[in-house]
């Protein structure tokens, strides 16, 4: 009878609906800290002040003010926000918005100091504002806290004032946009902002209570990451999730499926706290049974700097570096993760991991969530700037099948950034950041820079750079060095008989500066939609270096440039760039490096709907497009089909290239540490 018992709480315990639970909270603003951080005022006089021992956001001058935060694709959501008017200054109105695109177009839940007071649900479009419902006579008070929340689902609008329904409109002027506040010339303080998906359970409607006056506000209850139960989700096809829902950020490509470590308790005896080097060496081994390994603060990992009980399987000594101070001290490790199945590696805070190369291997259902990964470059004198030495590479996939990266970030590395090799297969890589460095002044490659530049004597190749021969100042090599040489490798040996095996699939990712390989395929099949290549700095670097240089460089044997390749596919291998954009890449979409007369090392590359700008030009459309820059070389084009079936085996949704860029670039956009969500999402696959 007990044992029927417990499986009844398990199953009932199983079919707990996760999503509802943790109420899809998009964004909070509490002001706690004395900052306004993520938010940006385009008018009037915004700060963050005390009102009764509490921080509020206070816009205090008589004109019109304006700000917002969060994101230009947020479609589906409420915004809510507690709002005191300290001045009326008249008979004047303060907004809690949304969908607001700016200070001309959004929708807005108002208070407004006429008729008694009057509650109202108001659009302005092109700067024309219309009143679309209203309620007379509510009594509204100036120096009363008031929780006003306004939400949008499709076309309908709904204004509540202390958790009560007071107004429903409809309108389908406006779909997507940010959230904001306004207060049109009277002075108002807001605290404790909330933006949450509108599929969130709302508020019962009793629309004939009038609002009444709530007690000087206290911090909205957070919520706490519930238990989720030790059930494995499965991933079902991508329909076509809505801008601003959790749904965009559902697994899809093909690693459609892979369900990693599984949704399992913290208490499961499966689900590892990693803090340090020690932890995380017990939790890789092999055969440790680990399902979920939760990465709980920034992680120094190089050989010398982690304790000697870590120095054994998975860690390794990587190739000792040579020019970079840091890591000459430091040292590389290389942590080997072997034969896992089901295993979901993520922090909840974007923590960062320095000095380290991961290498999967013989593994499936792998994901990697909400990780940097930095500190992994240094000068190269022994290949004189070939860089084929140290085969340093932040993640590197082998033999392996169903891997998801997912909002990571990475900061540039001696070799690849992330590299699928020996027939990996159902890898997708999404809502990622690959950069280079930013130069700032103690970036990591200026502090390489300044080492060489205190001896120049033991670094030849730098020292010519900055002789009389070639003439580059400090600044100009911090520049050409700055971008990162290669992204993604998928197929490491020329015609290696598991090419054809690779799948990967790369969608709404960054990439800064990257010079090459976005991504670089033998054989397989690679899909490419939403993905940004923004090369600007490194196209500017590039020109710094003039033909004569080139040649002087050449005659000594050194390798210092600019390389600028985007898309490419050899060996038969079949990529598909969708509905991207192009910034400033040489040479955009590439089918051969090898030799063009040769058909065997030619790949297919198609390109759709994809925006290209270089140097001021502008292009929208597809490499078949009549005279289009995005036409693939140097060899004849191959005809476009994918390599072992017709059409994809999954579906997806891509967003328009137009605003992609400011999409991935938003608060809640691609990398580490931009979504602020209950820590248990990143343990599952759909939302």
């Amino acid at each position: 009878m007990g044992l029927i018992l417990l499986l009844c709480i398990a199953l009932t315990l199983s079919f707990i609906p996760i999503r509802q639970a943790q109420a899809a909270v998009l964004y909070s603003s509490g002001f706690d800290n004395g900052q306004s951080t993520g938010w940006t005022s385009t008018s009037g006089t915004w700060s963050v002040v005390q009102d009764n021992g509490n921080y509020v956001y206070y816009q205090s001058s008589a004109s019109e003010g304006r700000t917002s935060a969060g994101s230009d694709y947020w479609s589906d959501y409420s915004v809510e926000a507690k709002v005191k008017v300290e001045n009326w200054n008249g008979s004047n109105r303060v907004y809690v918005a949304g969908r607001y695109l700016n200070g001309n177009n959004f929708y807005a839940a108002s208070l407004y100091n006429s008729s008694g007071g009057t509650l109202e649900i108001r659009r302005k479009v092109n700067g024309s504002t219309t009143t679309i419902a209203s309620k007379t006579n509510v009594g509204l008070s100036a120096g009363t806290w008031y929780t006003v929340k306004l939400e949008m689902s499709g076309s309908t609008l709904k204004m509540y004032v202390n958790g009560t329904l007071q107004l429903t409109a409809s309108d389908s002027s406006l779909t997507a946009g940010a959230a904001g506040l306004v207060a049109y010339k009277a002075a108002a303080k807001f605290d404790d902002i909330v933006v949450s998906d509108s599929t969130a359970v709302s508020p019962s409607p009793s629309p004939t209570v009038t609002p009444s006056p709530t007690a000087s506000p206290s911090p909205t209850p957070t919520a706490t990451p519930t238990a989720t139960p030790s059930q494995t989700p499965t991933a079902t096809p991508t329909t076509t999730p809505q801008p601003g829902t959790l749904a965009q950020y559902n697994l899809t490509g093909f690693s459609e499926g892979n369900t990693g470590g599984g949704a399992i308790l913290e208490t499961d005896s499966r689900y590892k706290k990693v803090y340090n080097a020690s932890d995380l060496a017990a939790a890789l081994k092999k055969g440790s049974g680990v399902k979920v390994v939760e990465i709980m603060n920034d992680l120094d990992l190089g050989w010398n700097e982690i304790p000697s009980a870590a120095q054994v399987s998975p860690f390794s000594a990587h190739n000792s570096p040579l020019t970079h101070p840091v890591l000459i001290s430091t040292g590389v490790s290389k942590i080997t993760v072997d034969g896992f199945d089901g295993l979901t590696i993520f922090s909840a805070n974007g923590a960062t991991i320095k000095h380290a190369a991961f290498t999967f291997k013989r593994s499936s259902n792998i994901i990697i969530r909400n990780l940097e990964f930095d500190e992994l470059w240094e000068w190269d004198e022994s290949t004189k700037g070939n860089y084929d030495k140290n085969d340093w590479d932040f993640l590197t996939f082998e033999e392996s099948s169903g891997i998801w990266v997912d909002h990571c970030t990475f900061n540039k590395a001696y070799d690849g950034v992330l590299d699928v090799k020996k027939g990996s297969n159902g890898v997708t890589v999404s809502w990622s950041v690959f950069k280079g460095d930013d130069q700032s002044a103690n970036s990591w490659v200026t502090q390489q820079i300044n080492a060489m530049e205190a001896n120049p004597a033991a670094y030849p190749m730098y020292a010519y750079l900055r002789s009389s021969a070639i003439g580059l100042s400090k600044p100009d090599i911090i520049a050409i060095a700055a971008g990162q040489k290669k992204g993604h490798l998928i197929g490491s040996t020329e015609f290696a008989s598991d090419n054809p095996a690779l799948e990967v699939t790369l969608h709404h990712n960054y990439y800064q500066d990257m010079q090459d390989r976005m991504p670089r395929l033998r054989g397989g099949n690679v899909h490419a939609y939403n993905i940004v290549m923004d090369s600007a700095g490194a196209w500017a670097a590039k020109k710094k270096i003039t033909p004569a240089m080139e040649s002087a460089l050449s005659g000594k044997g050194y390798k210092f440039f600019v390389t600028s390749n985007g898309a490419i596919s050899t060996e038969d291998g079949a990529v598909l760039v969708e509905k991207s954009q192009i910034i400033d890449v040489g040479s955009p979409v590439r089918n051969n490096q090898t030799d063009p007369s040769d058909a065997s090392y030619t790949g297919k590359i198609r390109v759709t709907d994809t925006i290209y700008s270089l140097d001021g030009s502008y292009f929208r459309g597809s490499s078949d497009t009549a005279g289009s820059p995005l036409a693939p070389v140097p060899a004849p084009v191959k005809p476009f089909s994918w390599n072992g079936f017709s059409s994809l085996p999954y579906s997806y949704a891509a967003d328009d290239p137009a605003a992609l860029k400011a999409r991935l670039t938003a608060a809640d956009g691609a990398g580490a540490g931009k979504l602020s969500w209950a820590k248990a999402n990143w343990l599952l696959t759909t939302y």
